[in-house]
């Protein structure tokens, strides 16, 4: 009866999460004009948000274009930092996708002559951030201006080939939906420049294409690579009998499978990701993730090797309690068990019963080992040689250490236009064959980063290679001997970002794939550094950066660390680092830690540190020594592959040390009023297996709270942003005018209560209503995904953390101001804090620099659009300086130089006896004093003062 219970209660959780359902197409298409008509209509429309960097250690790249006539011009589209396009040979870029609804890119194409890029929308690489795009971008003028051409349901497209003969033909592989099946994969083809699409080729709704090749002397002979797989938020199977590779003779109109059972290229469920590359009209390569397990080598590992975890998993008792203690003692400590835990007290928790030997084994299991210790054939090269109809395998020994298991990540081949056998793979390193895949060369160097996507190849010019990587752009003029790096785009991947209070304060991140890194606010993105030979920038830990948090102590003190929950605690004054990822007791089951494991330094005391495993950690010593506060604060793992069942998010109220709040990927919100003692699910009434992205307890009220559910994982893009004023008893959505996106992120003003902002995966949002109504926040941001958000409270700065193009800054301090007496007023001026005067003013250093050049910018707030005044005196009323400027409705600012006009330099001089002195710019500026600014509008004026000191 237990067992008929346990698994009706199993079904319940598999049918709960299976009603998640994927947003539509039309949904999201209809959310994109309301944020068109959103951005043109905000209240915050004029207030800028300015990008501070960093650039140095850039971002995923997907795919470059390089112009075959001039390879100094080239484009770089980023996984979720657009399209940048160079025409110096990657010493400086310019986004060229700016002004379009997304910056996800799986893929480009360029038709040079005619002039025409296509972009396909939504990343090829089935990652943990991969985000989906909304179909085919089409441009004729450089960039300039972007045409949506359709397949708006593919969500990720796989590849891009056109006909070198003809700008209106075109076939483009979809890989579709990741974490949904849907219809809209496969193979498209149009013959009309884009108005219409024609499928050729579907497998099944859980199989896409990830890869089209042609031959470069025939476009009618076409090969695509057909991808099975099933990504949900546990687990990612990337293999299935729907993968193989097909083939057409007539342009990609019609297909035949290539790798049939008797082909000799693989078959069946193990068929992985596969990659291709065409060197004539007989030759192709394919490399191929293969998913089959590897056989057994059976030899016999030799009596002195040190122990390993899978001689736990089967060994009895009587065998471990006859173990060398020197032996056994060697494999605790390189393990990393816990100081207690050495061969005598093991021995004894042994003999006791306590603990069996496989728990030896168990203890080193997480996300991690299930990733790394599957024995899978992994990488491998085929080629044919007769146009498709057999396939050789062309590797004798296994490719290790390219692709690990997870190979749905790369698979990617290049052959040399000029040489049938030099072929490159693209993997964690990128590796180079001469014998047609026998054999590999490593050819990565030290200012190379690894995760290789792209990769071209100069025809007329062997060893001239441009890389792509997670890490940037790479040019080589020697086949991988010697390297520089291209990364002036402003591309990083930021996860989690924070500030510390330092003058000037500094900015703190974790990126994918790019570690943690800290500069200060004030830096400037540009090529000084290089000169000096420091980037404003450091890195202070590797990995994919995570979480971070600084002792307001002593800020040289920060916790951080990488993915699955290995934190370290770092004294930056000492270049020391210390590990302080909890530990789970032998015997236990290990805990669980999410892929960006949630850390809190405790606002009441620095000394404690709380980390989010699937039970909430606490530490009193700076995370030295750890204890659990909770039970599992999950729905349990699930069976996977991927960490589940993990917290998310953690939030401590600054009202009470002890009022915790935590919120789970599995959808539970958990609070505790007692330090830990005690615990209450609240998330009842809530969205039911979603994402917890933020739980944050508020900065004005003891009871309120906020709470942000993700749906990504699903495809279901709804925002979902709650608020409780009861400690999380009763919830009340108010994500209301939000454009349909997933959310990730939610910040309150620590000075106005009613001042909230909200990140999406499509952008920023204000509120100056505690969440009743929403503004769009993006001047100066493209349509980018917002992961984190941190106000900086001393400067009044707003940072915004990107997903694709690095990190924010917003002056904040009028926002702060906003309430409903100032938005019911029809003209409100902002007063302005004094200007130092300087004698330098309009001249530089030298004849050949760029003037200094004061500027005060009055910030004024309007009931509605209109034309307004502003008119600038002396303290005793003469006229300096005048001019009408539009206004719309909400915040407006007015930018003045601080200098005469021509009329008012006269008006001034009418009554005043003393001599200005022009500027080598010429301009005439103020002299020290005060002064007022008058706008009028609207039937109103307002008059504030300033002073130039």
């Amino acid at each position: 009866m237990r067992h008929f219970l346990f698994l009706f209660s199993f079904l319940i959780v598999q049918l709960s999460f299976s009603q998640q359902s994927a947003t539509s197409a039309a949904e999201v298409e209809k959310a994109l004009s309301q944020k068109a008509e959103m951005a043109k209509n905000s209240l915050v429309k004029n207030i800028s948000l300015k990008n501070i960097g960093p650039s140095v250690m850039s971002g995923r790249v997907v795919d470059l274009e390089v112009n075959p006539d001039n390879p100094t011009e080239f484009y770089v589209a980023y996984a979720s930092g657009g399209l940048w396009h160079t025409s110096s040979n990657g010493i400086s870029f310019e986004p060229i996708l700016d002004n379009s609804q997304t910056q996800n890119i799986g893929e480009i194409a360029v038709d040079w002559k005619n002039e025409i890029i296509w972009v396909g929308t939504g990343e090829n690489n089935s990652s943990r951030s991969s985000y989906a795009g909304i179909g085919i971008l089409k441009s004729r003028d450089k960039g300039k201006t972007w045409e949506n051409m359709g397949l708006k349901d593919s969500h990720h497209i796989g590849r891009i080939i056109l006909n070198p003969n003809n700008p209106d033909e075109v076939v483009i592989g979809v890989t579709g939906h990741l974490y949904s099946k849907n219809q809209e994969r496969g193979i498209y083809k149009t013959t009309d420049g884009g108005k219409s699409w024609k499928k050729t080729l579907f497998v099944n709704d859980e199989t896409g294409i990830i890869d089209v090749a042609c031959s470069p002397n025939n476009f009618n002979i076409q090969y695509a690579a057909a991808w099975q797989k099933d990504r949900k938020a546990w687990n990612f199977t990337g293999n299935g009998s729907g993968s193989g590779i097909y083939k057409s003779v007539d342009g990609g109109s019609t297909w035949t499978l290539s790798t049939t059972t008797e082909s000799g290229f693989p078959t069946g469920n193990g068929v992985g990701r596969i990659g291709l590359a065409v060197f004539d009209d007989t030759t192709v390569y394919a490399v191929h993730d293969n998913q089959f397990r590897r056989e057994s080598d059976g030899k016999k590992k030799k009596s002195s090797d040190e122990l390993t975890k899978d001689d736990f998993k089967t060994m009895s008792t009587e065998t471990l309690l006859a173990l060398d203690n020197k032996k056994l003692n060697t494999y605790l400590k390189t393990n990393g068990f816990q100081e207690k835990y050495r061969a005598e007290n093991v021995k004894n928790m042994v003999k006791d019963g306590a603990v069996k030997p496989a728990d030896l084994a168990k203890y080193l299991e997480n996300a991690n080992s299930a990733l790394f210790d599957t024995p899978v054939i992994g990488a491998e090269v085929y080629r044919s040689d007769d146009a498709g109809k057999t396939w050789r395998k062309m590797n004798q020994d296994y490719i290790d250490d390219l692709f690990y298991s997870y190979g749905y990540y790369f698979a990617q081949v290049r052959v040399d236009p000029s040489d049938k056998d030099k072929i490159y793979l693209a993997g964690v390193p990128l590796i180079m064959s001469n014998d047609g895949g026998n054999t590999f060369t490593a050819i990565g160097k030290e200012n190379v980063h690894a995760d290789h996507h792209a990769l071209w190849i100069n025809p007329k010019r062997p060893g001239h290679l441009i890389n792509g990587n997670d890490g940037g752009v790479n040019i080589t003029y020697d086949d991988g001997g010697t390297w520089m790096k291209n990364n002036s785009p402003t591309v990083g991947q930021f996860y989690a970002i924070n500030v510390d209070n330092e003058k000037p304060y500094n900015v703190y991140g974790g990126l994918q794939d790019n570690g943690v890194w800290k500069g200060a606010h004030t830096s400037e993105e540009n090529n000084r550094w290089q000169q000096s030979g420091k980037n404003p920038w450091e890195m202070i830990m590797g990995g994919d950066g995570m979480q971070v948090q600084i002792d307001n102590r002593n800020s040289n003190v920060v916790y951080t660390g990488f993915q699955f929950g290995n934190y370290y605690r770092l004294d930056l004054g000492k270049n020391k680092q210390t590990r302080i990822q909890p530990k789970h007791e032998l015997g236990e089951a290990p805990y669980r830690f999410n892929w960006q494991t949630p850390i809190l330094l405790s606002s009441h005391n620095q000394d404690i540190l709380y980390l989010g495993g699937n039970k909430l950690h606490r530490s009193l010593n700076q995370g030295d020594d750890w204890e659990a506060i909770s039970d599992d604060l999950t729905q349990g793992s699930k069976e996977g592959n991927v960490a589940y069942g993990t917290l998310t998010t953690i939030s401590e109220s600054p009202f009470k040390f002890g009022l915790l709040y935590t919120g789970s990927d599995d959808g539970l919100i958990h609070v505790s009023k007692n330090a830990g003692g005690s615990w209450e699910n609240v998330s009842a009434s809530l969205p039911k297996n979603l994402w917890v992205s933020e739980v944050a307890a508020s900065k004005h009220k003891k009871e309120r709270v906020y709470a942000t559910l993700n749906g990504y994982r699903f495809d279901d893009f709804t925002s979902y942003v709650f608020v409780s004023n009861d400690f999380g008893k009763t919830w009340k959505s108010i994500s209301k005018g939000i454009s349909t996106s997933p959310v990730n992120a939610l910040v309150e003003d620590p000075e106005n209560e009613n001042l909230l902002f909200v990140g999406t995966d499509n952008g920023l949002y204000v509120s100056f209503n505690q969440g009743t109504s929403w503004d769009l926040f993006q001047n100066g941001m493209p349509n980018v995904a917002v992961h984190d958000l941190v106000i900086q409270p001393e400067a009044k700065h707003l940072l915004v953390g990107t997903h694709g193009r690095s990190i924010y800054k917003a002056d904040i301090s009028k926002l702060q101001q906003m309430n409903t007496n100032i938005m019911d007023d029809d003209l409100y001026v902002f007063d302005v804090d004094p200007i130092k005067h300087s004698k330098r003013w309009g001249s530089s250093w030298s004849s050949w620099g760029k003037p200094q050049t004061p500027g005060l910018d009055v910030t004024f707030y309007c009931s509605k659009k209109g034309t307004c005044t502003a008119v600038v005196k002396t303290a005793d009323g003469i006229e300096v300086s005048a001019t009408e400027m539009d206004v719309a409705k909400g915040l407006n600012i007015l930018s003045y130089d601080v200098a005469f006009t021509k009329e008012g330099k006269r008006n001034f001089l009418k009554k005043n006896k003393m001599k200005l002195t022009e500027a080598k710019n010429g301009k005439t500026y103020l002299p020290i004093g005060k002064y007022t600014v008058e706008i009028s509008g609207n039937g109103e004026k307002e008059t504030i003062e300033f002073e130039l000191k």
